[in-house]
């Protein structure tokens, strides 16, 4: 199998980022001009959500102008496995031997593949503090610290998925015929 590039989309990325300022700019507005200016909620929840928005889009918008500046592919699909590069809690290479299963999941109207691994542990080691609690965050709502969303990728999801589960199928095939 010859390796699959698919590089970051830089449209995809610019909209991700003016999003997350969008969200700042609202919870620093809620925090502002709204917490104390309202009677329907309490103030100091209003407060609070105000600055999780801005915690939480802060972060997405950094790693978002981080990853619009990024040269390198933001997924690799060969066949020894998948090079992850696609978002801020990428692990880089997943082996195949290391894959259970692939399933799609979707939050939203956010659809992504969830990869199950037979050690998770292994791929939460790799990471810093903040990227492993992420993925075991990850690992405690869907069995699995690893997922990959086509947000960032230049490709869409349908293609997306099919190509991972050919890739998958195809290493699953050769392994049976080796053994």
């Amino acid at each position: 199998m010859q390796p699959i590039n698919i590089p970051l989309s830089k449209k995809k990325i610019v909209l991700l980022i003016l999003g997350s300022i969008l969200f700042v700019v609202a919870g620093i507005w809620m925090f502002v001009f709204q917490a104390d200016n309202q009677t329907r909620f309490n103030p100091l929840l209003v407060k609070i959500v105000g600055i999780a928005a801005v915690i939480f889009f802060g972060i997405t918008g950094a790693v978002g102008i981080q990853k619009l500046f990024d040269t390198q592919m933001g997924l690799i699909i060969d066949q020894n496995g998948i090079t992850d590069n696609s978002s801020g809690v990428s692990v880089g290479f997943i082996d195949w031997a290391d894959v259970k299963v692939l399933r799609t999941n979707q939050v939203m109207s956010t659809k992504f593949i969830l990869i199950e691994v037979a050690d998770p542990e292994k791929y939460i080691s790799k990471a810093t503090n903040f990227k492993a609690r992420l993925l075991r965050q990850n690992l405690n709502m869907y069995g699995t610290p690893l997922c990959i969303a086509s947000n960032t990728l230049d490709f869409s999801f349908n293609d997306l998925e099919g190509l991972l589960h050919k890739a998958f199928n195809n290493f699953k095939a050769k392994n049976i015929d080796a053994n």
